[in-house]
C-alpha cells in the first residue's frame, strides 16, 4: 500500500514539475532610461484614462450589465469621477491586458490540461 502511495506522489509531483517548467518564460533585462520610466508611469493625456473608462461604460453591453448588478450608469459614472489618478491608470490598464470573450489565457489552458493528466495518473 505505502509503495503505491510513494509511486502516485512521486508521479503527481513529476508532473507538477512539468507542468510548473512549462508555464515559467524566461526573464529578459534592458536598460531603461529615466525618462522612458517616466514616461511609462503617466500617460501623455492624463484625462485620457478616465475618458477611456467613460466610454467603456457608455458601451451598451456594460449598461445592461450594470443595471443587471443593481448600479445605474450615472452611479458608475460618478465612481469613477470620485477615483484618484493612480486607480483610474490601473484599471484602464487592466483593461488593455484582459483576453476579450472569455478566451483561455496560456496559463489556464495548460493548468486544465495538468490537472487532467493528474487526475488520470491518480485514477490507473
Amino acid at each position: 500500500m505505502n509503495e503505491r502511495l510513494y509511486r502516485t506522489l512521486s508521479r503527481l509531483l513529476g508532473a507538477s514539475l512539468v507542468g510548473f517548467a512549462l508555464c515559467c518564460g524566461t526573464a529578459n533585462a534592458e536598460m531603461v532610461g529615466t525618462d522612458e520610466a517616466a514616461a511609462s508611469m503617466e500617460p501623455a493625456n492624463p484625462n485620457a484614462d478616465r475618458e477611456k473608462l467613460r466610454a467603456f461604460l457608455d458601451r451598451p453591453e456594460v449598461v445592461k450589465q450594470l443595471q443587471s448588478l443593481g448600479v445605474t450608469p450615472d452611479e458608475a459614472k460618478a465612481r469613477v469621477r470620485a477615483m484618484s489618478d493612480a486607480e483610474v491608470r490601473l484599471i484602464a490598464q487592466n483593461m488593455d491586458s484582459l483576453p476579450a470573450g472569455g478566451r483561455l489565457t496560456d496559463f489556464q489552458l495548460i493548468l486544465i490540461i495538468l490537472l487532467g493528466v493528474i487526475i488520470l495518473i491518480l485514477l490507473l
